[in-house]
């Protein structure tokens, strides 16, 4: 293959499923000029470490990071411990809570540890921007503040939203942008990736990048928003429709088999390794009936369980699966508890971490979703006297308990 194939092949990988991308020529250039003299560029993503585990929705980002490392892009792994303390308001409707140093730390660390399970450290430069922002002092807050103006500011969609409705916003939220485009300027960034509604603070490091005269402006690539299980809003964990990529893979496994088909070419394009050819060619055979849908999802849930575990790991979980929904036989691995005689049937399910709360409990017992043993319930005042259960919540959740 040619150097001019080799570029040409980089770049349609480097495209792929990507929503926008702002500055491609210079992309294009930086590509180009590692293909020919190996000269590697910087690729910047930020994480505000506010929550502790990372879903499949943060993994788009980090697999496109992985594909520009592939093409010498040297990732700069921005934690925003300093922006954390202040919270991105993108998207929200009122001004976030402010997390303490220990839990900012503690998540930053957890963080760290989940993203090499797709990263290539050696390709990787963790920095962290309490290193600058902290340094940075009143006067050169007050300078980074004359740069952009509130009308600007408030031209943000979010921002505006909340302004004409009359609800509050902190004067540190218009501050973050302005940070987040200062760690561009910090960290001379080429690159900087971004979900879609990144877009706003994206485009500030560009903005600001010429500001301060560093000599470049970062080109901007923006990922499209991953839907979560429900196929409608955001992947989140408060909305508890996503996929935790240290979920067990039994439960991986399980929870992509529960997607539509149409979604399941929508994580095909986004998240699987295959080419756009190979996936159009099996959209195809579905559609011509000489692929089975099933069969091309239970596909994709090997691919990405064994992405974060091997591939023992996903078959097991797909014989586990099978076991379980199609011969309707129990796992073989379940979690164990024991409780106290005569304990609540809903309190059990809490304890058994089955249920989030006695008053889903009772919900689903009463929609006939919870078994003891393979029977369902419909009694949701029942206490359990002396003896071994297996205590089920619909098809994916079951506890071994004990009852002295």
């Amino acid at each position: 293959m040619s150097k001019k194939e080799e570029i040409k092949l980089a770049l349609e990988e480097i495209n792929r499923g990507v929503a926008e991308a702002i500055g491609m020529e210079r992309i294009e250039e930086l590509v180009t000029k590692f293909y020919e003299d190996g000269t590697t560029y910087k690729v910047k993503a930020g994480f505000d470490p506010t929550g502790a585990d990372l879903h499949l929705g943060h993994t788009v980002l980090l697999q496109k990071l992985k594909v520009f490392q592939k093409h010498g892009g040297v990732v700069q792994l921005l934690i925003g411990d300093f922006t954390a303390t202040i919270g991105d308001p993108t998207g929200k409707s009122e001004t976030r809570k402010v997390l303490d140093r220990d839990t900012i730390m503690a998540n930053a660390q957890t963080y760290q540890d989940q993203v090499f399970k797709i990263l290539d450290k050696s390709k990787t430069e963790v920095v962290f921007n309490s290193k600058w922002l902290e340094n940075l002092g009143a006067s050169g807050l007050v300078a980074l503040t004359t740069l952009f103006n509130v009308a600007r500011m408030l031209e943000r969609d979010d921002f505006e939203k909340r302004y004409k409705s009359g609800q509050s916003i902190s004067i540190s939220e218009f501050l973050y942008p302005l940070l987040q485009g200062y760690d561009s300027v910090e960290l001379k960034s080429d690159i900087e990736l971004g979900g879609t509604d990144q877009k706003f603070n994206l485009l500030m490091g560009r903005h600001l990048q010429r500001a301060y005269g560093i000599g470049k402006e970062q080109s901007v690539m923006m990922m499209p928003i991953l839907e979560g299980l429900d196929g409608v809003q955001k992947m989140s964990k408060s909305l508890g429709n996503y996929i935790g990529i240290t979920e067990p893979a039994k439960d991986i496994y399980a929870k992509i088999l529960s997607i539509s088909d149409e979604l399941m070419w929508r994580y095909y394009e986004i998240l699987s390794d295959k080419s756009l050819d190979e996936i159009k060619k099996m959209r195809e055979d579905v559609a011509n009936g000489s692929l089975h849908p099933k069969i091309a999802k239970e596909n994709l849930a090997l691919e990405i369980t064994a992405r974060f575990y091997n591939e023992e790991s996903a078959t097991m979980a797909k014989s586990e699966f099978d076991n379980v929904f199609k011969s309707n036989k129990l796992p073989t691995d379940m979690a164990e508890f024991e409780f106290e005689d005569g304990i609540w049937i809903c309190k059990a399910l809490v304890e058994a971490e089955i249920e989030p709360s006695t008053s889903q409990a009772r919900r689903d017992i009463k929609q006939g979703a919870v078994r003891i043993n393979q029977e369902k319930i419909s009694d949701e005042k029942m206490n359990l006297s002396s003896g071994e259960y297996i205590l089920q919540v619909g098809k994916r959740k079951f506890a071994k308990v004990k009852v002295k």
